[in-house]
């Protein structure tokens, strides 16, 4: 199936980018702690490491919606959404292959 193809490629993509986002957090160096910063340094490291953990916790959130549509699929129940069990477009599905909702329901879930 093209669309389990897809979801495993944007899943291993994505679970690459949160090693590199680990390798990215000025956190990381074992050096840190210990470097004595001036306190502007600090502040630039506090706010990379913050934005390097948001990216993470995102990256994290996709990987999960990418396993559930993967156990959909392997239960033949992708594509169809999880609030009014419609199917989804085609259309939406090859945008956002883990979408969960089609875009009605996705639009009331937002408000």
């Amino acid at each position: 199936m093209e669309q389990k193809e897809k979801l495993e490629k944007e899943k291993n993509k994505s679970l690459l980018q949160v090693v590199e986002f680990k390798k990215e957090d000025p956190f990381a160096d074992p050096e840190h702690a210990s470097d004595n910063a001036a306190v502007d340094t600090d502040v630039r490291e506090q706010v990379g490491h913050d934005t390097i953990e948001a990216e993470i916790k995102d990256m994290e959130r996709r990987i999960g919606e990418i396993e559930v549509a993967l156990r959909k699929i392997s239960k033949n129940q992708y594509g169809i959404c999880e609030r009014c069990k419609k199917t989804i477009p085609q259309a939406r599905l090859k945008l956002i292959p883990e979408a969960a909702y089609d875009i009605d329901c996705e639009k009331k879930l937002r408000k």
